[in-house]
């Protein structure tokens, strides 16, 4: 069987740990029948391995894997491997789970549910206590990543947050929030546009990302905002339809280092090749 899974971006600014977003980029694992033992991938602690397990046994399959999502640049390199050893498993378990049972089967594998969450139904979604909520197929504007060579481990970057943030930061960014929830639900670029700003983690992980500080500060004709892709280091600058390409072109030209890319929203989740 051949099961492919999209990237993600988690967070959207102020949607922290609850919005996440499917793109068009996929990693993809191939799972044969060659009475071989796995017991080496197994003990490496192979995301995709370990998530198939929960629904069948790996012994006596072997895996290959199809990688195209940069890893530990903040774009759910885990949710996809995640996302595709669960789909596989139920393949072969012959099983038929709802994407909140698979969230729910893997979400200690990765750790952070609207990653997963995005990766298993696609498009823009919410998640919160187990339930995935798919609220738009696409986003109310178009999406440029600018993506650095430095990798970010996920547990250092949620290291790094505090255990209390002052009254008004937080009234800052459940303000933003909301703007966001509204922007999805009613695909406004204008409030997408205001919601473009956060005080709850995105602060205590400039230092992985200080392009996005400076994105912000001088933002490319055509551009809507920006907002760090999960925890990093990766920026997404959301861009005004028909625009996306000079948005690109000219963030290329400022950060000539790192990779520029446009991407697109996948209404798909995870699934069978």
């Amino acid at each position: 069987m051949r099961v492919r899974a999209p990237a993600t971006t988690a967070n959207l600014g102020p949607g922290f740990d609850v919005a996440g977003v499917a793109f068009d980029l996929w990693n993809e694992v191939e799972v044969t029948t060659n009475g071989a033992s796995n017991k080496l991938l197994l003990d490496e602690g192979n995301l995709v391995v370990q998530a198939f397990a929960r629904f069948a046994s790996p012994q006596g399959r072997s895996f290959t894997f199809v990688e195209r999502i940069p890893r530990e640049r903040g774009l759910g390199s885990s949710a996809s491997a995640v996302a595709l050893g669960l789909v596989a498993g139920a393949l072969a378990a012959g099983v038929d789970p709802t994407a909140d049972e698979l969230l729910e089967a893997g979400v200690d594998l990765e750790g952070h549910p609207d990653n997963l969450a995005a990766a298993l139904a696609g498009g823009v979604c919410l998640t919160w206590d187990g339930h995935i909520a798919r609220v738009a197929d696409d986003l109310p504007a178009a999406v440029v990543a600018v993506i650095p060579e430095t990798r970010v481990l996920t547990a250092n970057a949620r290291g790094l947050l505090p255990q209390a943030v002052p009254h008004e930061d937080a009234v800052f960014s459940a303000g933003r929030a909301a703007l966001l929830g509204a922007a999805l639900a009613a695909g406004s670029p204008a409030l997408f546009a205001a919601s473009a700003a956060d005080r709850l983690h995105e602060p205590y992980r400039a230092a992985d990302a200080p392009h996005l500080a400076a994105i912000r500060a001088d933002l490319p004709d055509g551009a809507l905002g920006a907002a760090l892709s999960g925890s990093g280091p990766t920026v997404l600058v959301w861009a005004e339809r028909g625009r996306a390409a000079d948005v690109e072109r000219e963030l290329a030209a400022r950060f000539p280092d790192h990779e520029v890319r446009a991407l697109s929203v996948t209404s798909t989740g995870a699934g069978p090749l």
